[in-house]
């Protein structure tokens, strides 16, 4: 193979796939970057983490054990976007996709939610790191503590849910409001979730801040994949339904 060939059609701005393909790659490395430094400090015990991570835990935990109703609402979020109810929605989505003809789409989203749940659990075995523990807890969770699942999966799925469902905006009236509503959405799922496992004692601040990078990387990662799968029709994720309604003339 010319490697000189190669690399010039990946930095050609007039070859889509080659351009879109690098881009995207270049982009799942980079989300990953900040990932590995928390990685590290925490296999390392960077102590200004455990201080923060710990003060962040303490806090939260003080706050919560006076206000039992607090813990009720922030409990019955986690498990109403826990990882179970994430994935079994964009599996149920992929399974319209399928039975509307985008079946390339479908494929990616499952992928796509696999992969993150098992990357998830390989991750938590490497690092084996030990959840918050409190005399008196307001909430529990088993297993390891590093990233977040909750928060990885909520990230990941928020954005799996959010490229398949874009296109169905498209000749809606107030398209623009409608979307802004949906990015809301799903970044109030994402956030709230990684939030809410703080809230409840289960995680460290750093868990959840590497569950969500782990999440968007494991999406532009499946993403850069599928570009090349998809780059002869010359068709973004973002077509998933649209690709797949009748032909109109």
């Amino acid at each position: 193979m010319d490697v000189k060939t190669w690399w010039a059609r990946r930095i050609d701005r007039h070859d889509w796939l080659g351009l879109r393909l690098t881009l995207a790659a270049l982009a799942a490395a980079l989300i990953l970057i900040p990932f590995s430094v928390i990685a590290m400090l925490v296999v390392s015990r960077w102590e200004p983490l455990r201080a923060l991570d710990q003060r962040v835990a303490e806090a939260l935990y003080t706050f919560a054990r006076a206000r039992p109703g607090w813990v009720d609402a922030v409990q019955t979020w986690t498990d109403v976007f826990a990882p179970t109810p994430l994935r079994i929605t964009v599996v149920l989505l992929a399974v319209l996709l399928w039975w509307r003809g985008s079946r390339r789409v479908a494929l990616w989203a499952v992928t796509t939610i696999a992969a993150g749940g098992a990357l998830g659990l390989l991750l938590k075995l490497l690092f084996g790191r030990d959840r918050p523990a409190f005399l008196d807890p307001v909430s529990s969770a088993p297993g390891y503590s590093f990233p977040s699942g909750h928060a990885m999966t909520a990230a990941l799925a928020s954005a799996v849910l959010l490229l398949m469902l874009l296109p169905l905006t498209d000749r809606l009236p107030y398209r623009r409001l409608v979307r802004a509503a949906m990015w809301a959405a799903a970044l109030a799922v994402a956030l709230g979730t990684g939030l809410s496992r703080v809230a409840l004692g289960v995680h460290w601040t750093s868990d959840v801040l590497g569950g969500w990078i782990a999440g968007i990387a494991v999406v532009a990662a499946t993403a850069a994949a599928f570009e090349t799968w998809r780059g002869a029709a010359h068709r973004p994720i973002t077509e998933g339904l649209r690709e797949a309604q009748p032909a109109t003339h």
